[in-house]
């Protein structure tokens, strides 16, 4: 990811600097599988699902700047999920997708943005055990409150699960391996 990213974790320590490694790992595994993809292969399914490269890390994208957004302004900052149409569905559904215009490197410049934006809010964050309740959604239990912390590790969940996604589709894709 960027420099800035990285200068931040070292200039913090315990829980926050935890957090920032860890986020750093998984990104740089993330990103890895995109090494010298063009965007066509970038949007390539490679596997029986629907998911690419490049679609995977638009997503993580989409999903941290959302959870990094609640983390400062709570629930008004996601979106009512209950009240969802079919068009913010496909919507949703094209975060998981190279779409005519997507390049490779916009892809990974928008996410280290993202990214810097979410460390910001780690180094900078008054209190990790701030909480706001959760948006509304039927995968959501109702009336729970998230902490800054727990948004933060489910971020970090979040993006090494479509980092070890993003690996089976890069190593079906063309044998290039991220983590092994």
């Amino acid at each position: 990811m960027s420099d800035t990213m990285d200068s931040t974790a070292q200039t913090l320590t315990g829980e926050r600097a935890d957090l920032l490694e860890s986020l750093r790992k998984h990104r740089q595994f993330l990103t890895f599988t995109a090494r010298d993809l063009d965007e066509e292969q970038a949007g390539r399914r490679t596997t029986a699902s629907e998911l690419c490269v490049g679609g995977l890390i638009k997503h993580v994208t989409s999903v941290e700047r959302g959870w990094a957004e609640f983390i400062v302004k709570g629930t008004s900052a996601m979106p009512d999920f209950t009240s969802f149409t079919e068009k913010d569905f496909a919507r949703r559904a094209d975060e998981f997708r190279m779409l005519p215009g997507d390049t490779v490197a916009g892809i990974l410049a928008e996410y280290a943005k993202v990214a810097g934006r979410t460390d910001e809010i780690v180094a900078t964050l008054p209190d990790l055990d701030v909480s706001h309740p959760l948006p509304k959604a039927p995968w959501f239990q109702a009336d729970t409150s998230w902490s800054a912390r727990r948004v933060l590790l489910h971020i970090i969940a979040e993006t090494a699960q479509h980092a070890g996604h993003a690996d089976i589709i890069r190593e079906a894709l063309d044998g290039a391996k991220t983590m092994g």
